[in-house]
């Protein structure tokens, strides 16, 4: 199951890369239609935003299996592996309960925009759950890494964060 998760949010991760080089294609593309030939689209600015929301949460899982977080170490751990393991606990317990808060508020607007019918304001009109839906979906995705990573630094096989790999002191 850990493998699948780690799978998972690798394949989420680049998704996420394609997603941010299309935005980079679709704002290209509306330059040139604005600037070159005076006719702006009224797709470009929604899409991109659409695929920017959905892009920035499939790819949290990702950077958390990698330790790409940002890191403020206050307690020193070099040269500590229990205590290591137990701060590592911590911040882990601590991102799956916003995690989990997360992913439960957000599948409420989900259904509340469902319910509801909501729209966005654009002459687009999307419905406004395919964009919400990027908040459960993808702090589920975080959960259920969180749970993955917590059972790998327990095994003895979790990534060290950030500097920590190769021996560096950082902060403290």
């Amino acid at each position: 199951m850990i493998r699948f998760i780690d799978r998972l949010s690798a394949w989420m991760a680049k998704l996420a890369t394609w997603m941010f080089f299309a935005i980079g294609l679709m704002v290209t593309w509306e330059v040139v239609t604005r600037k070159v030939f005076n006719s702006p689209t009224i797709w470009v600015d929604e899409t991109a935003r659409f695929f920017q929301v959905w892009a920035v949460y499939l790819a949290t899982a990702h950077i958390l299996k990698n330790r790409d977080l940002i890191v403020v170490e206050i307690v020193p751990v070099q040269g500590h592996p229990l205590r290591r393991k137990v701060l590592d606990s911590l911040m882990l317990a601590i991102i799956g309960l916003f995690a989990f808060i997360a992913m439960w508020h957000g599948a409420g607007i989900v259904a509340e925009s469902i319910r509801m019918g909501r729209h966005t304001s654009t002459m687009l009109g999307v419905p406004k759950w395919m964009t919400e839906s990027a908040i459960p979906a993808g702090f589920g995705l975080l959960l259920a890494q969180v749970a993955a990573e917590f059972v790998k630094l327990w095994r003895g096989s979790a990534i060290p964060a950030q500097g920590h790999a190769s021996g560096e002191q950082t902060g403290g």
